[in-house]
Protein backbone atom coordinates (compact mmCIF):
# COMPACT_ATOMS: atom_id res chain seq x y z
CA UNK A 1 0.00 0.00 0.00
CA UNK A 2 3.04 2.54 0.53
CA UNK A 3 4.03 2.17 -2.66
CA UNK A 4 1.01 2.46 -4.28
CA UNK A 5 0.57 6.00 -2.21
CA UNK A 6 4.19 7.16 -3.25
CA UNK A 7 3.00 6.96 -6.83
CA UNK A 8 -0.40 8.55 -6.29
CA UNK A 9 -2.72 5.99 -5.80
CA UNK A 10 -5.20 5.03 -3.56
CA UNK A 11 -6.68 1.85 -3.14
CA UNK A 12 -10.20 1.38 -3.87
CA UNK A 13 -10.98 -2.35 -2.60
CA UNK A 14 -9.14 -5.79 -2.00
CA UNK A 15 -11.50 -8.66 -3.89
CA UNK A 16 -10.61 -12.11 -2.92
CA UNK A 17 -11.86 -15.33 -3.10
CA UNK A 18 -11.36 -17.22 -0.05
CA UNK A 19 -10.70 -20.36 -1.54
CA UNK A 20 -8.25 -19.13 -3.93
CA UNK A 21 -9.50 -21.91 -6.40
CA UNK A 22 -8.24 -20.60 -9.82
CA UNK A 23 -4.92 -20.40 -8.71
CA UNK A 24 -4.55 -23.82 -7.27
CA UNK A 25 -6.77 -23.98 -4.17
CA UNK A 26 -4.63 -22.17 -1.93
CA UNK A 27 -4.09 -22.10 1.92
CA UNK A 28 -2.91 -18.48 3.43
CA UNK A 29 -0.62 -18.12 6.30
CA UNK A 30 -3.15 -17.66 9.60
CA UNK A 31 -4.00 -14.39 10.01
CA UNK A 32 -2.98 -13.02 6.56
CA UNK A 33 -6.41 -12.13 5.20
CA UNK A 34 -7.82 -9.81 8.04
CA UNK A 35 -4.40 -8.32 8.38
CA UNK A 36 -4.58 -7.62 4.60
CA UNK A 37 -8.22 -6.94 5.20
CA UNK A 38 -6.73 -4.05 7.91
CA UNK A 39 -4.05 -2.67 5.94
CA UNK A 40 -6.36 -1.64 2.86
CA UNK A 41 -9.10 -0.24 4.86
CA UNK A 42 -6.54 1.95 6.42
CA UNK A 43 -5.41 3.22 3.20
CA UNK A 44 -9.34 4.23 2.44
CA UNK A 45 -10.34 0.83 0.69
CA UNK A 46 -13.16 -1.78 1.33
CA UNK A 47 -12.67 -5.64 1.60
CA UNK A 48 -14.93 -7.60 -0.45
CA UNK A 49 -14.98 -11.45 -0.37
CA UNK A 50 -15.84 -12.98 -3.68
CA UNK A 51 -18.07 -16.27 -2.49
CA UNK A 52 -19.29 -17.46 -5.83
CA UNK A 53 -17.19 -20.61 -5.37
CA UNK A 54 -16.35 -20.91 -1.49
CA UNK A 55 -19.54 -19.93 -0.15
CA UNK A 56 -22.87 -22.34 0.21
CA UNK A 57 -21.32 -24.36 2.42
CA UNK A 58 -19.09 -25.67 0.27
CA UNK A 59 -15.57 -25.51 2.17
CA UNK A 60 -17.64 -27.64 4.75
CA UNK A 61 -17.41 -25.62 7.68
CA UNK A 62 -19.55 -22.89 8.15
CA UNK A 63 -21.76 -20.97 5.26
CA UNK A 64 -19.26 -18.75 3.60
CA UNK A 65 -15.58 -19.19 2.79
CA UNK A 66 -14.64 -15.87 4.36
CA UNK A 67 -15.98 -17.13 8.19
CA UNK A 68 -12.87 -19.24 8.38
CA UNK A 69 -10.34 -16.31 8.33
CA UNK A 70 -12.33 -14.33 11.14
CA UNK A 71 -13.08 -11.66 9.11
CA UNK A 72 -16.31 -9.34 8.14
CA UNK A 73 -16.25 -8.12 4.85
CA UNK A 74 -17.69 -4.39 3.54
CA UNK A 75 -19.01 -6.00 0.58
CA UNK A 76 -19.73 -9.67 -0.37
CA UNK A 77 -20.66 -11.07 -3.99
CA UNK A 78 -22.40 -14.10 -4.64
CA UNK A 79 -23.36 -15.78 -7.66
CA UNK A 80 -23.63 -19.40 -9.81
CA UNK A 81 -24.48 -21.40 -6.44
CA UNK A 82 -27.09 -19.02 -5.78
CA UNK A 83 -30.00 -20.63 -7.68
CA UNK A 84 -29.07 -24.13 -8.19
CA UNK A 85 -28.92 -23.78 -11.46
CA UNK A 86 -31.10 -20.63 -12.21
CA UNK A 87 -29.46 -17.86 -13.04
CA UNK A 88 -28.99 -15.36 -9.88
CA UNK A 89 -26.52 -12.80 -8.37
CA UNK A 90 -26.59 -10.68 -5.64
CA UNK A 91 -24.31 -8.01 -4.36
CA UNK A 92 -24.29 -7.40 -0.32
CA UNK A 93 -23.32 -4.36 1.70
CA UNK A 94 -24.14 -1.89 4.68
CA UNK A 95 -27.03 0.90 3.84
CA UNK A 96 -23.69 3.41 4.54
CA UNK A 97 -22.03 1.76 1.52
CA UNK A 98 -25.09 0.97 -0.16
CA UNK A 99 -26.09 4.88 0.30
CA UNK A 100 -22.85 6.23 -1.18
CA UNK A 101 -23.00 4.33 -4.01
CA UNK A 102 -26.18 5.37 -5.00
CA UNK A 103 -24.97 9.27 -4.44
CA UNK A 104 -22.51 8.70 -6.94
CA UNK A 105 -23.78 6.22 -9.85
CA UNK A 106 -27.49 6.34 -11.11
CA UNK A 107 -27.61 2.49 -11.74
CA UNK A 108 -30.43 0.59 -13.23
CA UNK A 109 -30.72 -3.02 -13.82
CA UNK A 110 -33.60 -4.65 -15.95
CA UNK A 111 -33.45 -7.57 -13.92
CA UNK A 112 -32.69 -7.10 -10.67
CA UNK A 113 -34.60 -7.66 -7.74
CA UNK A 114 -36.52 -10.33 -10.52
CA UNK A 115 -39.47 -12.37 -8.28
CA UNK A 116 -38.74 -15.48 -10.41
CA UNK A 117 -34.87 -15.68 -9.78
CA UNK A 118 -35.87 -14.13 -5.46
CA UNK A 119 -38.10 -17.09 -5.22
CA UNK A 120 -35.51 -19.51 -6.55
CA UNK A 121 -32.81 -18.07 -4.51
CA UNK A 122 -34.77 -18.20 -1.42
CA UNK A 123 -35.68 -22.00 -2.44
CA UNK A 124 -31.98 -22.66 -2.74
CA UNK A 125 -31.64 -21.54 1.23
CA UNK A 126 -34.24 -24.02 2.19
CA UNK A 127 -33.19 -26.76 0.25
CA UNK A 128 -29.70 -26.14 1.94
CA UNK A 129 -30.62 -26.10 5.73
CA UNK A 130 -33.98 -28.62 5.75
CA UNK A 131 -31.47 -31.42 3.86
CA UNK A 132 -28.37 -30.72 6.24
CA UNK A 133 -25.71 -29.77 3.26
CA UNK A 134 -23.41 -28.21 5.49
CA UNK A 135 -23.19 -31.13 7.51
CA UNK A 136 -23.17 -33.36 4.36
CA UNK A 137 -20.35 -31.10 3.31
CA UNK A 138 -18.57 -31.63 6.30
CA UNK A 139 -18.87 -35.47 6.63
CA UNK A 140 -18.00 -36.34 2.97
CA UNK A 141 -14.60 -33.78 3.10
CA UNK A 142 -13.36 -35.40 6.06
CA UNK A 143 -14.14 -39.16 3.81
CA UNK A 144 -12.16 -37.15 0.92
CA UNK A 145 -9.61 -36.29 2.79
CA UNK A 146 -9.31 -39.71 4.35
CA UNK A 147 -9.57 -41.55 0.47
CA UNK A 148 -7.03 -38.34 -1.34
CA UNK A 149 -4.23 -39.46 1.36
CA UNK A 150 -4.69 -43.39 0.60
CA UNK A 151 -3.94 -42.04 -3.52
CA UNK A 152 -1.12 -39.95 -2.33
CA UNK A 153 0.60 -42.51 -1.13
CA UNK A 154 -0.10 -45.18 -4.20
CA UNK A 155 1.03 -42.21 -6.40
CA UNK A 156 4.03 -40.53 -6.62
CA UNK A 157 2.28 -37.92 -9.06
CA UNK A 158 0.03 -36.96 -6.53
CA UNK A 159 2.45 -34.45 -4.66
CA UNK A 160 -0.01 -32.45 -2.34
CA UNK A 161 -3.58 -32.23 -1.59
CA UNK A 162 -5.26 -29.00 -0.32
CA UNK A 163 -9.04 -28.65 0.61
CA UNK A 164 -11.91 -28.98 2.60
CA UNK A 165 -15.45 -29.62 2.29
CA UNK A 166 -16.36 -30.38 -0.78
CA UNK A 167 -13.75 -28.21 -2.63
CA UNK A 168 -10.38 -30.53 -3.50
CA UNK A 169 -7.25 -29.47 -5.35
CA UNK A 170 -4.73 -32.41 -6.28
CA UNK A 171 -1.17 -31.19 -7.54
CA UNK A 172 0.04 -33.01 -10.21
CA UNK A 173 4.03 -33.41 -10.23
CA UNK A 174 6.79 -34.87 -11.97
CA UNK A 175 8.82 -35.00 -9.32
CA UNK A 176 7.38 -35.20 -5.65
CA UNK A 177 10.77 -34.14 -3.97
CA UNK A 178 11.03 -30.68 -5.75
CA UNK A 179 7.23 -30.23 -6.91
CA UNK A 180 8.13 -29.87 -10.21
CA UNK A 181 4.57 -29.66 -11.84
CA UNK A 182 3.45 -31.93 -14.99
CA UNK A 183 3.65 -30.69 -18.63
CA UNK A 184 -0.09 -28.95 -19.02
CA UNK A 185 -0.35 -32.16 -21.55
CA UNK A 186 -0.28 -34.81 -19.72
CA UNK A 187 -2.48 -33.16 -17.06
CA UNK A 188 -5.00 -32.52 -19.90
CA UNK A 189 -4.65 -36.18 -20.83
CA UNK A 190 -5.33 -37.14 -16.90
CA UNK A 191 -8.42 -34.83 -16.35
CA UNK A 192 -9.93 -35.90 -20.15
CA UNK A 193 -9.24 -39.96 -18.94
CA UNK A 194 -11.31 -39.10 -15.58
CA UNK A 195 -13.62 -37.42 -17.33
CA UNK A 196 -14.25 -40.40 -19.88
CA UNK A 197 -14.66 -42.47 -17.27
CA UNK A 198 -17.75 -39.94 -16.05
CA UNK A 199 -16.05 -38.28 -12.81
CA UNK A 200 -15.94 -34.64 -13.86
CA UNK A 201 -13.07 -32.60 -12.86
CA UNK A 202 -11.19 -29.74 -13.86
CA UNK A 203 -7.52 -28.36 -13.89
CA UNK A 204 -6.42 -24.97 -12.03
CA UNK A 205 -3.45 -23.14 -11.02
CA UNK A 206 -0.72 -20.82 -12.48
CA UNK A 207 0.60 -24.19 -14.35
CA UNK A 208 -2.71 -26.37 -15.15
CA UNK A 209 -1.60 -28.89 -13.18
CA UNK A 210 -4.40 -29.08 -10.45
CA UNK A 211 -6.72 -31.31 -10.56
CA UNK A 212 -10.26 -29.28 -9.42
CA UNK A 213 -12.89 -31.33 -7.51
CA UNK A 214 -15.91 -29.33 -7.02
CA UNK A 215 -19.26 -31.91 -6.69
CA UNK A 216 -22.79 -30.89 -6.16
CA UNK A 217 -24.15 -30.27 -2.22
CA UNK A 218 -25.35 -33.30 -1.85
CA UNK A 219 -22.23 -35.61 -2.86
CA UNK A 220 -22.18 -38.58 -0.62
CA UNK A 221 -20.08 -40.59 0.64
CA UNK A 222 -20.16 -43.74 -1.88
CA UNK A 223 -20.19 -40.79 -4.69
CA UNK A 224 -17.26 -39.78 -3.50
CA UNK A 225 -15.26 -43.39 -3.31
CA UNK A 226 -16.83 -43.42 -6.81
CA UNK A 227 -14.72 -40.52 -7.90
CA UNK A 228 -11.92 -41.98 -5.66
CA UNK A 229 -11.70 -45.36 -7.76
CA UNK A 230 -12.00 -43.62 -10.70
CA UNK A 231 -9.22 -41.08 -10.22
CA UNK A 232 -7.35 -44.30 -8.65
CA UNK A 233 -7.73 -46.35 -11.75
CA UNK A 234 -6.97 -43.52 -13.82
CA UNK A 235 -3.64 -42.80 -12.55
CA UNK A 236 -2.96 -46.55 -12.97
CA UNK A 237 -3.18 -46.63 -16.55
CA UNK A 238 -0.99 -43.88 -17.09
CA UNK A 239 1.78 -45.31 -15.32
CA UNK A 240 1.65 -48.29 -17.51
Amino acid sequence: MAGLADRGYQPAAMLVDSSWDDNGLLIPPKGYLPRAASIVRASGGLFIADEVQAGYCRLGESWWGHERYDVVPDIVVLGKPMGGGHPVAAVISTPEIAAAFGERVDYFNTFGGNPVSAAAALAVLDVIDEEGLLENAREVGRHLERGFAELASEHPIIGNVRGSGLFWGIDLVSDRESRRPIERGEAKRVVSAICQAGVLMGLMGNHGNVLKMRPPLPFSCDNADHALEVVDACLRAMRR
